[in-house]
């Protein structure tokens, strides 16, 4: 009987009175912070429209001291994702409230970065008020008993007033730091689409089945009919310019991004901006082959379709001997 049991287990720790310790899921075990802590809303940590890298970058801007730098190098350096996710979780956390970022214009031209984070969103900066403590009301304290009247005596005359100085030039106001809207999306019109000299109908034909015909080359070229029939005109300004069919269906499906969102916006980018010149002359060409130096151009004879150079078309000098022999 003197032998401990050694085999029984320890039980487990008596639970707190009035805590009821659910069956299942998650169990807390909480400690009142005394210090380094920050207070953050269930309405952040159990968001249903943010991601989990949103709500946490959220947490962690909330903890930093007013004055730190959160740009997404800094973040970048300070977390293991990456500047696209980084980047998107800032957009969230704009787009529901918790974050702002504007541009502010310093005093000396300087453009920096300003960012507002918000606890709650929905609430504008105003200044805290700290509350009047209560103190009980005093007690009434009785009136003094009024003085005697004075006597009337003559005044005396008084002195002259000595002059004031003017008061000083109340300092300007320092001009506020004007606000400069956000960064957005290109507010200037893209440059408008080329048009051919004579869209006629050969030139829409074939531009329309072109462009009808992106898709068997690269399946994400997926272009409605209205689209075709906007982009129709810059093709044709294509075919109008001796560009061949394979060179312009090469440019418009080499190299496409992924994921491709606006099929129709990067063709008439690359039609635009990637359209070639007219083709030069064949003078033109030999004139600036050799500058200074006056070339005779080549002629086809029209005998035996030999190629001589001459100024003028019609035969070679061996058709023309033979011309003169047999005359």
């Amino acid at each position: 009987m003197g032998t401990p049991q050694i085999t029984v287990p320890p039980h487990g720790p008596s639970p707190v009175p009035g805590d009821a310790t659910p069956s299942s899921g998650v169990i807390h075990i909480n400690f009142r912070h005394a210090a380094g802590f920050t207070v953050i809303g269930n309405h952040l940590a159990q968001h249903r429209g943010l991601s989990l890298a949103a709500i946490g970058l959220a947490a962690h801007i909330q903890s930093l001291p007013a004055g730190a730098r959160i740009g997404i190098k800094r973040l970048t350096e300070r977390f293991p994702e990456s500047e696209t996710r980084i980047a998107a979780a800032l957009r969230e956390l704009e787009a529901h409230g918790y974050l702002h970022r504007s541009r502010v214009r310093l005093a000396d031209g300087r453009i920096v970065t300003r960012t507002v984070s918000y606890n709650q969103p929905g609430t504008a900066a105003r200044p805290v008020t700290t509350p009047r403590p209560r103190t009980a009301p005093s007690k009434p304290t009785p009136r003094p008993t009024p003085p005697p009247p004075p006597r009337v005596t003559t005044p005396e005359p008084r002195p002259a007033p000595t002059p004031v100085p003017p008061p000083a030039p109340a300092p300007q106001p320092q001009p506020t730091p004007a606000l400069v809207p956000a960064p957005t999306a290109r507010t200037t019109p893209p440059p408008p689409l080329p048009q051919p000299q004579e869209l006629t109908p050969e030139l829409q034909r074939v531009a329309t089945a072109l462009l009808a015909d992106l898709r068997r080359h690269a399946p994400q070229l997926v272009l409605s009919e209205h689209d075709i029939h906007t982009l129709t005109p810059g093709v044709a300004t294509w075919l109008e310019r001796d560009a061949h069919p394979d060179t312009i269906r090469h440019t418009l499906t080499t190299d496409l991004p992924t994921p491709l969102k606006h099929p129709a916006k990067l063709l008439r980018h690359r039609i635009t901006t990637l359209l070639p010149p007219p083709l030069p002359g064949t003078q033109d060409v030999v004139a600036l082959a050799r500058p200074g130096v006056i070339v005779i151009p080549l002629q086809n004879c029209d005998g035996c379709d030999r190629a001589f150079r001459s100024r003028h078309p019609g035969h070679c000098r061996d058709c023309r001997t033979d011309l003169h022999t047999a005359a």
